[in-house]
């Protein structure tokens, strides 16, 4: 297939991580979605505790960054140095780039599709689903109550947003800043898989023609 990089955007709750995974398994891509910031830690040298937490979270304020690691401020003639944040967010974005520039890969979340904009071989995926749907999902996935199911998509859903507002310059879930948005609820997870490995050959089998 023409389209080589996969990155996929998804609401917590939606099945979003399996149906990556197991995407590339059946197109032989390489997939990474923690085993990402394993990558960036080692690219980096930050830790890698370091990097899962901060994991699409939202930039924290300057206080909490200096009681959680003092070090990454020196003062330098540009002033102080990048926030912890940032640093774990280049170190993430760097990572991508560089994998993707190896080889065929699906790369769920951390601002992936936005790493990767001039890319001429992307694919952005968002996996979304309703809500009571998540809703059940999360609560056996967890063992949860409804209520507290419903409280941590919130919560998740929240995070996610606010690391990829303030990284990128598009907004998470929204319609023109992905190019192709699927509902998982509709099929199962290999019906979804299958359907999107089709979709994908039908757009390179269109673009192909359109090329000659």
């Amino acid at each position: 297939m023409d389209r080589t990089v996969i990155t996929i955007g998804r609401q917590f709750g939606s099945n979003g991580r399996e149906i990556g995974r197991r995407l590339a398994e059946k197109m032989g891509y390489r997939f990474f979605d923690k085993e990402l910031l394993n990558e960036a830690a080692k690219e980096s040298g930050m830790s890698t505790a370091i990097l899962k937490s901060l994991d699409e979270k939202p930039n924290r304020s300057f206080l909490y960054n200096l009681v959680m690691d003092p070090y990454s401020y020196t003062f330098t003639n540009n002033g102080y140095q990048a926030n912890l944040n940032q640093q774990a967010f280049q170190a993430t974005y760097d990572t991508i780039k560089k994998l993707a520039d190896q080889g065929p890969c699906v790369i769920v979340g951390r601002c992936a599709d936005y790493a990767l904009r001039h890319n001429p071989k992307l694919l952005s995926l968002f996996i979304h689903a309703p809500l009571e749907v998540r809703i059940k999902t999360v609560a056996e996935r967890f063992q949860l109550s409804e209520d507290k199911a419903k409280a941590q998509i919130m919560k998740e859903d929240k995070s996610r947003a606010s690391y990829y507002n303030f990284y990128s310059t598009k907004k998470w879930g929204a319609l023109d800043s992905y190019d192709m948005f699927v509902n998982s609820s509709l099929v199962s997870i290999d019906d979804t898989v299958e359907l999107i490995c089709g979709c994908l050959a039908k757009l390179d089998q269109l673009q192909n023609k359109h090329g000659e």
